[in-house]
C-alpha cells in the first residue's frame, strides 16, 4: 500500500526557466500512475507545519527572514534558489504535508509513504536556504520521529551531498545520515573522512563517488561501507532523501544510473527497513521523462508493483574509490573516537 498525500499544487513557487520547475511534480505522479496501483493508494490531506515543528531543525529567526521575504515578493536567495510570494507557504505546507504521510503510516503499520512536494529540502541549513532548496523536509519528519524516541535513517541518494540534512543531525546520535553522491560537485561537501561530530561518532556515512559511477558501483559502495554502519545502528524509521539526478540523462550531473538502479538501489534498502516505517521523500531530478521512470521504478520494488525498466548500469569508475573510502573512514574513526573517548588510535 502506497502512503502518500492529496496532490499539491506548487505553482506559486515558479521561476520561469528554472531546472526546479513544477513540471516536476507532473512527471513525479505520472511515475506514480504507470505502476496501475488503483485502490492501493491512500492520500492524506495536505497541512502546514507549525513553527515548533520547523523550529526543531531551523533557526526561528531564519523563519521569520524566510516568510518576511516572500511576503514582501520574494526574489533570489542566491545564484541558485530563489522563492516568490507564495514559496513560504508552500514550504510549510511541503514540510507538513510530510509529517502528515508519517502520521498515517504510523496509524496504519504498513505500507511505504512518499512525499512528492517541491521545493526540495536536503541543502536548506538550519539558517540559509541553498540549491534549491528552503525548508529541510526530511530533517523536518526525522526530527519530528526523533523527538518520539525513534531512531531514525535518512538514506540521501540524491547525485548532490545532502550538506543540509548532514549539519542538522551532525552531532544526533539517533539519527544516522547515509549520502551516495558524485564528488567533486555542489556543494562540495560530503568527503569520507566526515563521520558525525564527538557525540555522534559514525553517524554520518559519506560516499562520494565519481562522474561516471555505475549502479553496480553505488550499490557496492551503499553495501559494503554503509551496510555495517546500518545494522549496528538499528533503525526503527526509514527515510529516502530520493533525489533522481544521478539518472544518465539528467542534465545537473554525470553519475550514469538507470531506472533499473534506482529500483535496486530501493531493494536494498528494503532489506533493512522495518515494515511499515519507510518514507520517500522527493529531492531532485530534472529530466521530466528520467525522473517519471525512476519514480516508477523505486516505488514499484517497494509495493511489490510490476513496471518496465531500463537495464542496470554497470562497469563505470569507481570500484577503486569504494576501498579508498573504507580506508578514510576508518583511519578517520580511529582519530575522532581518541579525541572524544580517549582510545588509542
Amino acid at each position: 500500500m502506497l502512503i502518500t498525500h492529496e496532490i499539491l499544487d506548487s505553482s506559486g513557487h515558479e521561476d520561469p526557466g528554472h531546472p526546479e520547475r513544477p513540471a516536476r511534480l507532473d512527471a513525479v505522479w505520472a511515475g506514480v500512475a504507470d505502476l496501475h496501483l488503483d485502490g492501493d493508494v491512500v492520500r492524506v490531506p495536505v497541512r502546514s507545519a507549525g513553527r515548533a515543528e520547523l523550529a526543531r531543525v531551523h533557526e526561528p529567526v531564519y523563519l521569520d527572514q524566510l516568510g518576511a521575504f516572500c511576503f514582501e515578493g520574494g526574489g533570489e536567495l542566491d545564484a541558485d534558489t530563489y522563492a516568490t510570494y507564495d514559496s513560504w507557504p508552500l514550504a510549510q505546507q511541503a514540510a507538513g504535508t510530510g509529517l502528515a504521510v508519517l502520521d498515517e503510516l504510523h496509524r496504519r503499520g504498513e505500507g511505504v509513504g512518499f512525499v512528492a512536494v517541491r521545493p526540495p529540502g536536503h541543502h536548506a541549513l538550519r539558517d540559509r536556504a541553498m540549491g534549491f532548496c528552503l525548508i529541510n523536509n526530511v530533517a523536518v519528519a526525522a526530527a519530528a520521529l526523533r523527538s518520539a524516541g525513534e531512531r531514525v535513517a535518512i538514506i540521501d541518494w540524491d547525485v548532490h551531498h545532502g550538506n543540509g540534512t548532514q549539519a542538522i543531525f551532525w552531532n544526533d546520535p539517533d539519527v544516522l545520515y547515509v549520502s551516495a553522491h558524485e564528488w567533486p560537485l555542489f556543494p562540495g561537501s560530503g568527503v569520507a573522512a566526515e563521520v558525525g561530530g564527538l557525540t555522534a561518532v559514525d553517524r554520518t556515512v559519506n560516499l562520494p563517488l565519481p562522474a561516471g559511477a555505475t549502479g553496480d558501483v553505488v550499490l557496492q559502495a551503499l553495501e559494503e561501507v554503509a551496510g555495517p554502519v546500518i545494522d549496528d545502528f538499528d533503525p526503527t524509521w526509514t527515510l529516502i532523501s530520493a533525489g533522481f539526478d544521478g539518472h544518465r540523462d539528467d542534465p545537473m550531473a554525470d553519475f550514469a544510473l538507470t531506472s533499473g538502479d534506482y529500483a535496486r538501489l530501493a531493494r536494498w534498502v528494503r532489506g533493512f527497513a522495518r515494515p511499515g516505517r519507510l518514507a520517500v521523500y522527493l529531492e531532485g531530478g530534472y529530466d521530466l521523462d528520467a525522473l517519471r521512470h525512476s519514480v516508477a521504478g523505486t516505488l514499484a520494488e517497494l509495493l511489490d508493483a510490476p513496471t518496465t525498466l531500463e537495464d542496470r548500469s554497470q562497469g563505470g569508475p569507481g570500484v577503486d574509490q569504494v576501498a579508498r573510502i573504507r580506508t578514510e573512514r576508518k583511519a578517520t574513526l580511529q582519530l575522532v573516537r581518541a579525541q572524544a573517548f580517549g582510545e588509542a588510535p
